[in-house]
């Protein structure tokens, strides 16, 4: 990981509380197409608070947690307190050879030295193993949605066209569409945990923030309402170790 992006990826740590908060989960269909059948013991990497986390261990899944920031992990084990949550990086995961049947990345490959990752994930995955990596991004196609990327900068599935080394065969990519539900104070949080609005300086910090405010209280799709619909389009990647 280069410097400024690693010291961006642990600037989230200061922001662990408001990401947990405004970060959406991940839809059933998603975590379905990634996951093979047989999948039973899988690494969660990059797990941040926890978010993918949760869905895959709601489903009886045996789950490990990888993340470098303590503060996240903290969060993530005061709501799965049974799970194991190993500090450590893509480029040097804290398992042994072949041990998990998946790997999966929710939001967070980009922050990964893609050629010593890919190794590393094929060094912990058991022959024919599954890399799964998943991104949320807003559907934009609504107004206030569009209106909101203009204040935060945009989110483009297109933006997750993410080449896979050659460990990797039988790449392939689906998109799920689905509705996220939060109040308006989780918007918010939403936005002030972006890596964007985390490295800027104080006083564009807040600026921004208060244009999401205004946004939803000036918007005739917002204004004066307990709950947003927040569309997204869930963009996964899926393939196989050679």
């Amino acid at each position: 990981m280069s410097g400024s992006a690693e010291q961006r990826s642990l600037s989230f740590g200061a922001e662990a509380a408001a990401y947990e908060r405004g970060r959406p989960s991940y839809p059933p269909e998603a975590i379905d197409w990634l996951l093979a059948s047989g999948a039973r013991d899988v690494l969660d990497l990059g797990a941040g608070t926890g978010k993918l986390t949760t869905r895959l261990v709601e489903r009886g899944l045996d789950v490990v947690a990888v993340d470098p920031i303590p503060e996240m992990l903290e969060l993530l084990t005061r709501s799965l307190p049974k799970t194991p949550a190993l500090l450590g990086t893509a480029e040097d995961i804290p398992l042994p050879d072949d041990s998990v049947d998946a790997v999966l990345v929710a939001q967070a490959w980009h922050w990964f030295d893609p050629e010593s990752a890919a190794k590393e994930v094929a060094r912990v995955l058991r022959p024919g193993g599954r890399l799964g990596l998943v991104w949320n991004t807003r559907d934009e196609r609504m107004g206030w949605v569009k209106d909101l990327g203009d204040i935060i900068g945009h989110d483009d599935a297109h933006n997750h066209e993410t080449e896979l080394p050659a460990e990797f065969t039988d790449v392939e990519r689906e998109q799920v569409e689905w509705t996220s539900y939060l109040t308006p104070q989780a918007l918010v949080d939403l936005v002030a945990s972006r890596s964007y609005c985390i490295t800027s300086p104080e006083k564009v910090r807040v600026h921004t923030l208060d244009r999401v405010r205004e946004l939803l209280n000036s918007h005739p799709a917002l204004a004066n309402t307990s709950g947003l619909a927040l569309p997204y389009v869930t963009v996964c990647i899926r393939a196989t170790l050679a």
